[in-house]
């Protein structure tokens, strides 16, 4: 972040401060995570659904952060403050309102990039894509929603010519207007609709709704960039108030993909339409859905003014993988990293590469698909007839997880796989399962949902690595 006078934070979140700091003070970073704060950062007491960061001003001012803001009705009870408060009626509108006011000050151009899914990997090809031409920021991870889209605006430079960020996870209506309102993007990207948050948001008509208020928020020269073959996406066209770029595999679109081949863990090639000319590229991400993340940035590349060959070093850049990373695994086995998240699409898109890839054995560890509402069995049904085609040993962890489990074993048109099942209590007794089950030629895709934090057990796995018999004793001694 660039820092922060005492006096834009002041003006710009509308508080009031309580205490004394220097009046030259400048803030380097706002954080809210009361752990990660580090000397000279602003402190943002932020209210969650499980805990209230008021709780923990005093473990930042211990941290050596400078001030915190705060709410002020929570000042106003402070006789003794550890730290100089800023007070705001609201914490998080007052970080919105600085963000906005940092970013109208901006002549950055913002490409928002929303969707149920592959937002994230889109947003890491489209920036690779841009940044072979242009000065250009990204989201760091996957900072999307109303604190972490305002803390990445923050992070924006004077310098800095393209923006991508991530935005929004179609959790309520009006969230994407909101973090329209403080981004103000030029360029629109809709991956995709698919029943991600059924839960939360009810039918997939409504989330259909919430993606469009991206589309709906560009100005009149702004340029929408769509999924054509997705009709639900496609119909957001006559909401776009300027110009509109579909991209996809099917007939029509102004970015259309053929003849794809995947390579493995190589990446894919395929062939490019695009302003009435063919192009053969290669996108450095691995499996099917390379092609989609690689179609969209074209867009977007295209929309300012990129030629094909000025795109093709970002699309080969591997950086741009940020699913499916393959590790090292125990005893000479190969790890499949693919824990980030889950929905039935991205895991058959996994399911399709481990099937290309030579092994002694492929071993799917998949988790719980969550946020599917009344269409969660049904789903995991989907995907335990298709591990089970794949897949010689399938583990699965978590309750809604067991269906794939009880799918697979009852395959009919062939043998079944192996399989095994491991409940939310269980991570331990997978993690040994695991350990002691890999065998060297082994390769195993781990995939779950996000709340499981299985790359949590990607992690145990690596610690196994370490401890793999190399031919020494515990004391050391070789033999």
């Amino acid at each position: 972040m660039m820092p922060l006078g005492l006096a834009d934070a002041l003006s710009g979140t509308g508080g009031v401060l309580r205490g004394a700091v220097p009046a030259d003070i400048a803030f380097a970073r706002i954080e809210r995570d009361a752990r990660r704060v580090e000397p000279g950062d602003l402190f943002i007491a932020v209210r969650g659904e499980r805990f209230d960061g008021h709780q923990f001003v005093g473990d930042a001012a211990r941290r050596g952060a400078e001030a915190a803001l705060v709410s002020r009705a929570w000042a106003d009870r402070q006789s003794k403050p550890p730290l100089p408060l800023i007070a705001v009626d609201e914490p998080v509108v007052a970080l919105q309102r600085l963000a906005a006011r940092h970013r109208a000050r901006l002549p950055v151009t913002v490409v928002g990039i929303t969707g149920s899914l592959g937002k994230t990997s889109t947003k890491e090809v489209v920036a690779a894509v841009l940044g072979r031409r242009f000065r250009t920021y990204k989201s760091p991870g996957n900072l999307n929603n109303e604190i972490g889209l305002p803390l990445c605006l923050l992070d924006v430079t004077p310098e800095t010519e393209i923006a991508v960020l991530e935005m929004g996870g179609a959790y309520a209506f009006g969230e994407l207007a909101l973090l329209s309102g403080i981004a103000r993007q030029r360029i629109a990207v809709v991956t995709n609709v698919h029943p991600i948050h059924l839960e939360r948001m009810g039918t997939i008509e409504a989330i259909a709704e919430t993606k469009a208020e991206l589309v709906e928020a560009l100005p009149p020269d702004g340029v929408a960039i769509l999924n054509g073959d997705d009709p639900r996406v496609q119909a957001m066209a006559a909401r776009a108030p300027g110009r509109v770029l579909f991209f996809g595999r099917g007939e029509g679109n102004d970015v259309r993909a053929h003849d794809v081949v995947v390579d493995g863990l190589a990446g894919s090639r395929f062939t490019l339409e695009l302003a009435g000319e063919r192009h053969v590229l290669r996108i450095a991400v691995a499996g099917q859905h390379a092609v989609d993340l690689a179609l969209p940035a074209i867009a977007v590349g295209h929309a300012l003014g990129m030629t094909v060959d000025d795109m093709r070093p970002g699309l080969a850049d591997p950086a741009a993988q940020v699913r499916l990373l393959v590790r090292a695994g125990p005893r000479g086995s190969r790890l499949i990293d693919d824990a980030y998240n889950a929905s039935t699409p991205s895991v058959l898109s996994a399911l399709a590469l481990l099937e290309t890839l030579p092994a002694r054995r492929k071993i799917a560890v998949l988790g719980d698909m969550r946020e599917l509402g009344p269409l969660s069995e049904r789903e995991h049904r989907i995907v335990g007839r298709r591990v089970a085609e794949v897949a010689d040993l399938v583990v699965t962890f978590g309750e809604e997880a067991r269906v794939i489990a009880a799918e697979a074993a009852a395959r009919i048109d062939g043998p079944p796989p192996v399989v095994t099942s491991f409940g939310l209590t269980e991570r331990r007794s997978l993690i040994d399962f695991l350990r002691e089950g890999i065998e060297e030629g082994d390769i195993v895709l781990l995939k779950g949902s996000r709340g499981l934090q299985m790359e949590d057990i990607v992690a145990a796995l690596g610690e196994a690595l370490d401890r793999k018999d190399d031919g020494m004793t515990p004391g050391g001694a070789g033999v």
